[in-house]
């Protein structure tokens, strides 16, 4: 899915690795708050979330112990400064704009946020109102990005979202005139029963209402959901890799550039904070469920956090050091791997100076999977720059699968 954080990923075989790093400075760093309720859980979806209880949420006291949850990671940060603050979920915007602004407000007096610190807020059509989003506006959310999936009525319905077509139109529309700096329009293809024609029209109506930024993923069976379960009829193989190259083709016809497997911007739009994730950069990960990883230089280690997902085992942990349920160090095979998945989802690839600074790790020891990578056409070398080739970026899993 887009707009959330990239999981642990497995450990990349790789010979002759450095058994230390030699990191010269951190890299940027980013905040992850993660609101794990929903109206109801979708049939597809295998993020940790929860049916709300009853008809509310507890926010008051989820606030106040993602407050607790920062405290104890700005521990380790120092003075860092902080380039973006996703808010995802789950379904943030069931929280009220009065307590989403109590959190921001604490993390604006507690740390150096960047001139340009992108704040950005899911939300969900069936969860919000026009009054709403120009509140989260007013509180500091610079970005927007909007659950839509589909505009169209059998699909949602097929898809079992909880809001229609119509609503959805309203919710994109009345985004971009409360003036966020930014607003993203979540889009599925290859869903049940779907044809090319009913997803170019997803793509063209979320360009008309005034999308900056397109997510456009496909709908993938993951094992637990429901759908996994009871499979739905889905478009095959081949017609939903022509689905999915006319709507990059229609998307890139009106001025937006695809930059990851699943984004596409137009100028000054892309997501920071996902460009961080992608490019291997630190965050923080608050709240129930939460991953984060963290590069400290003085120690020259990278750590891996998660903190525990059920939500009230997160609410009911009276010290912060019972936040979390995971916190480990990685080592330089893992690192490794992680850069490569995250580093070659993006359309251009990435310099091979990043790889070294962010995993602290000379680029001999991806050169030989490289090779292989380019020998099968899946990776291209243009002096510096490492990219995924066309047929790679529609093999994608093979090709980052000889890094795991």
């Amino acid at each position: 899915m887009p707009d959330k954080q990239p999981s642990a990923i497995a450990r990349v075989s790789v010979p002759a690795l450095p058994a230390a790093f030699n990191f010269a400075a951190a890299p940027p760093l980013a905040i992850y708050v993660h609101i794990p309720w929903c109206v109801r859980k979708c049939p597809y979806c295998d993020f940790n979330s929860y049916a709300r209880p009853q008809l509310s949420v507890p926010e008051s006291a989820y606030a106040e112990q993602l407050i607790v949850d920062l405290e104890r990671e700005l521990a380790n940060t120092g003075d860092r400064p902080i380039m973006s603050v996703f808010i995802g979920g789950g379904t943030p915007s069931l929280f009220s704009p009065c307590a989403l602004g109590q959190l921001l407000a604490h993390i604006r007096n507690r740390v150096n946020l960047t001139p340009d610190c992108e704040i950005t807020l899911e939300a969900n059509p069936g969860t919000v109102e026009a009054r709403c989003l120009s509140a989260f506006r007013d509180i500091g959310v610079t970005r927007l990005s909007l659950g839509v999936q589909s505009f169209d009525d059998p699909q949602l319905r097929q898809i079992q979202r909880i809001h229609n077509a119509a609503e959805a139109r309203v919710a994109a529309e009345a985004a971009i005139r409360a003036g966020f700096q930014s607003v993203n329009v979540d889009l599925m293809y290859g869903l049940p029963g779907q044809s090319a024609g009913t997803a170019l029209r997803d793509v063209s109506i979320a360009v008309d209402v005034g999308a900056t930024h397109i997510s456009h993923y496909q709908l993938t069976i993951e094992p637990g959901t429901p759908f996994w379960r009871r499979r739905p009829l889905l478009p095959d193989e081949d017609a939903i890799a022509d689905m999915q190259g006319q709507c990059e083709a229609q998307l890139l016809a009106a001025g937006f550039r695809h930059y990851e497997t699943s984004a596409y911007g137009q100028d000054g739009h892309t997501c920071r904070h996902n460009l961080n994730y992608w490019c291997f950069g630190d965050y923080l990960g608050l709240g129930a469920g939460a991953h984060g990883k963290l590069t400290d230089v003085r120690t020259q280690t990278v750590t891996r956090t998660v903190k525990h997902s059920n939500p009230r085992r997160y609410l009911t942990s009276t010290k912060a050091d019972k936040l979390t349920a995971v916190h480990r160090h990685l080592d330089p095979q893992e690192v490794t791997s992680e850069f490569m998945i995250n580093a070659l989802r993006l359309v251009e690839g990435f310099p091979v100076s990043l790889f070294e600074r962010r995993t602290g790790l000379p680029v001999t020891v991806i050169e030989g999977v490289c090779k292989d990578a380019q020998a099968r056409g899946l990776i291209e070398s243009s002096g510096p720059q490492i990219r995924p080739t066309a047929l790679g970026r529609r093999f994608l899993n093979d090709l980052l699968m000889l890094f795991v």
